[in-house]
């Protein structure tokens, strides 16, 4: 048994040591099972959904002992695949104007082409040049010149 003590972000909660996401606090519940009250389950659980365990106190000590999360409580996080993983890849725009993430698998926006925009005193090209926005993975695919493929691209 390792005990570990979680460091607080500058929000004050709890951050995950392994990973450093912002834990989920679950207040605990009395269970009965088998005609005995389950104790364990009414101490507050600290949830890592990235890392897939949760931290519990001990004994009010400030140190927290890890466990693995059960399977039942495990959160699904869409599959999004890596960048290296991505090939240049025909993008076509569907009858509403939007297209599958290569990357997510959800819908993507069509930003047409437009003018320069000033931006803090500094002209923005971004998009002066049509592209595909994915607002759940954040992603950006460009048109490679003279092709008909699109790239993922950094902004």
């Amino acid at each position: 048994m390792a005990l570990t003590k979680l460091e607080r972000n500058s929000d004050k909660n709890f951050v995950c040591p392994t990973c450093g996401n912002e834990l989920r606090r679950v207040d605990g519940e009395l269970k009965v099972s088998e005609g005995k009250v389950n104790m364990q389950d009414s101490i507050p659980r600290h949830i890592c959904d990235n890392c897939g365990v949760f931290y519990r106190e001990l004994l009010h000590s400030g140190y927290y002992d890890v466990f693995d999360l059960p399977d039942s409580e495990k959160i699904s996080k869409p599959k999004i695949k890596p960048v290296a993983e991505i090939p240049p890849t025909k993008l076509k725009r569907e009858a509403d104007g939007k297209c599958p993430c290569p990357r997510c698998g959800e819908r993507m926006d069509f930003v047409e082409g437009g003018a320069v925009q000033i931006v803090d005193g500094k002209p923005d090209f971004s998009n002066t040049v049509e592209h595909f926005h994915c607002a759940n993975c954040k992603s950006i695919f460009r048109k490679i010149a003279g092709t008909d493929y699109f790239q993922y691209s950094e902004k």
